[in-house]
C-alpha cells in the first residue's frame, strides 16, 4: 500500500515476507507483544507498537513532491555533479529544514537535535541521521495517538503515515 501511494514520489517500500524485515524484527515484535505492546495495524490504541517509514512521513511533513534527500550515504547519488563539501552543505540544509518542520510539531526538537559539525566524520553523520529518524518516528507516534495518522497495510503489518 505504501508503494502504491508513495512509489511515484520515490518512497516505495518492500512488501513484508519471511526474509524481510526478518527474524530480528519478528523477535522484537513478539517480545513487545509479550510485554503488552501489540503490533498496531489499524487502530492507534494504547499501549501498542507501530511501524514507521520516515520517508513518507517526511514527505507529508514537508508537503514535498518526492522523498527528501537526507541520507548521508546517498548524498553522492542526490547531487552527483557537486563537490563533496557542496553535497555536505546541501545535506545539512535538508537536515536543518527537517528539524525546523519537526519543531512546528514537537516543541524542543531544534534545541535537542543540534546539527553536527560540518567537518564531522561519516559515522558521526550517520549517528545524527539515526537520531533524526528516531525523532521522526516519535513524531509519527504522537500522530497515531492523536488520530492524525493512517495505517497502510493489512491485519498482519502496517506502516503508519501522518496526515498533515
Amino acid at each position: 500500500m505504501v508503494s502504491s501511494v508513495y512509489g511515484s514520489r520515490h518512497a516505495g517500500t518492500h512488501t513484508p515476507s519471511a526474509l524481510r524485515p526478518g527474524k530480528l524484527s519478528d523477535d522484537l515484535t513478539a517480545g513487545f507483544d509479550r510485554e503488552g505492546y501489540p503490533l498496531l495495524t489499524s487502530e492507534g490504541r494504547l499501549p501498542g507498537l507501530i511501524e514507521v517509514y520516515p520517508h513518507p512521513a517526511l514527505i507529508e511533513l514537508s508537503a514535498a513532491t518526492r522523498r527528501l534527500p537526507y541520507k548521508h550515504s546517498k548524498s553522492r547519488k542526490y547531487w552527483p555533479d557537486d563537490a563533496p563539501m557542496a553535497r555536505r552543505l546541501k545535506l545539512f540544509e535538508t537536515w536543518e529544514r527537517i528539524i525546523m518542520l519537526l519543531e512546528t510539531r514537537v516543541k524542543g526538537v531544534a534545541a535537542a537535535l543540534p546539527l553536527p559539525d560540518i567537518s564531522s566524520r561519516a559515522y558521526e553523520l550517520k549517528a545524527f541521521e539515526d537520531a533524526l529518524d528516531a525523532v521522526v518516528c516519535a513524531w509519527v507516534g504522537t500522530c497515531v495517538v492523536g488520530g492524525t495518522a493512517t495505517a497502510y497495510g493489512d491485519d498482519r503489518s502496517a506502516i503508519w503515515i501522518p496526515s498533515v
